[in-house]
């Protein structure tokens, strides 16, 4: 059962450095955007209808932003700090859509550790494959605890 399996946490606040950070690379697939719609019954046509989105001034489907958002939070909870990690409070904007088949690029870097709270915050930006920044923003969050 997953749940009895013991797991290796991620980073706890006195292991972390402000400027560390991690940069990932995704790729925006149809499964992808398939597994969203049917989870969240969000049938918007400007994610999923061609003829739609070409009559907008988008003029291509684009991808939802609360998949850039669960891109992130991903990150947070496999990498930095890892997991075991609770995100507290996220703040996010997306100057410019990210389309279908699109590859981003995500940047964390660490910008501030608090050591009475025990929080981090974290510094977001999204690329997409023209250098345009399709997401930018905050996540602050609680590191593991480690239990004793």
């Amino acid at each position: 059962m997953l749940l009895d399996k013991k797991r290796r946490l991620g980073k706890q606040l006195e292991e972390l450095s402000v400027g560390e950070s991690i940069q990932l690379t995704e790729r925006i697939e149809d499964k992808d955007l398939l597994l969203y719609l049917g989870l969240t019954n969000d049938n918007n046509p400007l994610y999923i209808q061609h003829d739609y989105a070409a009559s907008t001034a988008y003029e291509k489907p684009v991808v939802p932003t609360i998949m850039l958002t669960g891109i992130v939070t991903s990150a947070i909870s496999k990498h930095l700090p890892g997991a075991g990690s609770y995100i507290c409070a996220q703040t996010f904007h997306f100057p410019t859509p990210l389309y279908h088949y699109e590859t981003v690029q995500i940047q964390l870097t660490v910008e501030n550790i608090d050591t009475i709270n025990r929080q981090i915050k974290v510094k977001v930006e999204g690329l997409n494959s023209k250098e345009e920044i399709v997401l930018e923003g905050t996540v602050t969050a609680v590191p593991p605890i480690h239990p004793k």
